[in-house]
């Protein structure tokens, strides 16, 4: 069970450290202490799809952080975790485009034969692991909304 992309990461961060890249080394040491968090917590080793998720995770945070920063008037912050937030994205997949989703989603109230926003948390289960990391879950979530009524 082991992670291709947690190796990619181990790989980047030797780069880094040789090429002196210091906010990138900063940024991958931080991915893979999150990693190695998920893994003690857990007590295993984590697949693509885990480390996929806290990278997934991490690129929210900054997001969030972004726009925080950005009404504070911290464009100091701003610029380093828009820099962070670019390292973050280069371990996540290439995002869906609108249309993929919305076929994503269509395939998604098929499959389940929602009908009814009591079964949305059913679409979201069988959407959220093929979208992961590829698009925002919560605009996905505004869709389905859309869609159901």
């Amino acid at each position: 069970m082991s992670s291709q992309l947690k190796a990619r990461i181990v790989d980047d961060m030797k780069s880094a450290m040789r090429a002196k890249e210091k906010d990138r080394l900063m940024t991958v040491r931080n991915i893979l202490a999150a990693i190695k968090q998920q893994e003690v917590d857990t007590r295993e080793e984590l697949d693509d799809t885990a480390v996929l998720a806290i990278v997934d995770k991490m690129c929210k945070q900054r997001r969030e952080s972004i726009s925080q920063f950005s009404e504070a008037g911290r464009d100091d912050l701003v610029v380093q975790e828009e820099l962070e937030l670019g390292f973050l994205q280069d371990y996540l997949p290439e995002a869906l485009s609108d249309d993929e989703i919305s076929v994503l989603i269509q395939e998604a109230l098929d499959a389940t034969g929602a009908s009814s926003m009591k079964e949305m948390g059913q679409v979201m289960a069988y959407i959220k692991p093929k979208a992961q990391g590829r698009a925002d879950m919560g605009k996905i979530s505004g869709l389905i909304k859309a869609a159901i009524n």
